[in-house]
């Protein structure tokens, strides 16, 4: 059985929330090079959070595992101290490493499996959302003939996916069988801000197609640190969406909530990863996705799955959306409703009208 986990977090940014600066990346790469727990390691970056990409086989939520991903971020933080960029180490809310990273900040997702004969992997990595932001794409991947014609054409996925719903307010999950089941689940996860699509597996045989990380920073930490910028592993081909089937998706620059300081709707726009440096009012929110393929463990790759031309006409409804947003200002749907501005930096303004209000 081999296992990926994808683990992120914002160790500093540069300059302020935009890039990701040369010297932790080489970092990181200094300590993963000098592991011997990993069979393969890619290090990359979106926006300004880090991106590990691992290999191992020691199972999801090992110690080990996540110890050394910690490990990584606390080094890059004090790199990023020591040049000073900023929000260094914004995404790491507890002091020390206590068996899991899960909780403590960084984001993560990871999913183990055995390894087919060939084995495509597309690893998507996002800045300036919230997890929710997968919940469309992913449904329209596993769920939707329309974007993949495999659930029609296809003996292998004709019969569907099992989805893992996570309410990340009350800390529940709910498993739904689609097709049969898509309505009710349609119900939740267009409130993308609560339900999480969390993972995705075939209903014939219960293998896992998809795994997205669901930590929410600002209900964690209690305040407003950051948007969540998660990630996405999706398995294709043989038996589960093609590649092409799981892009396609992406064609639609759907909003989701993050841009400016965690507190806007903006278009999800797709790029390369040379051009995941938001810098437009923050924004506006980027996704990346790396293609490798999977040998014996090893990671042959990346392709930058994105850097195609056929994507220009989508980045560039993207911009024309992000100026129609942008012209709402600090008024709704520009900026958030009100449920989701309590976890920003809003009521702290607010606080000082609270004795100006008087009974009608």
């Amino acid at each position: 059985m081999i296992t990926l986990s994808v683990i992120k977090a914002d160790v500093g940014g540069y300059v302020g929330h935009s890039h990701m600066h040369p010297a932790l990346i080489e970092t990181a790469k200094s300590i993963l090079s000098s592991n011997n727990i990993l069979i393969d390691s890619h290090i990359t970056s979106c926006g300004d959070d880090l991106e590990l990409i691992l290999t191992h086989k020691k199972g999801v939520d090992n110690q080990d595992i996540h110890k050394l991903a910690w490990n990584v971020f606390e080094k890059c933080t004090a790199k990023a101290k020591e040049l000073k960029l900023y929000g260094a180490g914004q995404d790491l809310l507890k002091d020390t490493f206590s068996g899991n990273i899960k909780g403590m900040g960084p984001g993560v997702a990871e999913i183990e499996f055995e390894e087919r004969p060939s084995e495509p992997i597309l690893i998507f990595m996002a800045d300036k959302t919230e997890p929710g932001a997968w919940n469309l794409p992913v449904f329209k991947m596993f769920a939707d003939p329309f974007t993949t014609a495999g659930l029609v054409i296809d003996p292998k996925i004709h019969d569907g996916f099992i989805f893992e719903i996570h309410d990340v307010i009350e800390n529940k999950k709910v498993d739904f069988a689609l097709p049969k089941e898509m309505y009710d689940m349609l119900a939740l996860i267009g409130q993308p801000s609560r339900y999480v699509i969390k993972s995705v597996r075939r209903s014939s045989d219960n293998e896992i197609g998809a795994v997205t990380s669901t930590q929410r920073l600002n209900l964690m930490a209690g305040r407003y640190v950051g948007k969540d910028d998660p990630v996405m592993i999706v398995r294709t081909q043989s038996g589960f969406p093609a590649v092409g089937e799981a892009l396609e998706p992406f064609t639609f620059p759907h909003l989701v909530a993050g841009w400016m300081r965690g507190s806007h709707h903006g278009p999800f726009m797709p790029c390369a990863q040379k051009q995941a440096n938001p810098t437009r009012f923050d924004g506006p929110p980027r996704v990346i996705c790396l293609g490798f393929q999977l040998n014996n463990g090893k990671l042959l790759g990346p392709v930058d799955m994105f850097d195609d031309v056929s994507f220009d006409h989508v980045r560039h409804q993207a911009n024309k959306v992000a100026d129609y947003m942008r012209r709402h200002g600090p008024f709704e749907p520009g900026r958030l409703d009100a449920n989701n501005m309590e976890y920003t930096t809003l009521p702290d303004v607010l606080k000082k009208l609270e004795n100006r209000f008087k009974p009608l």
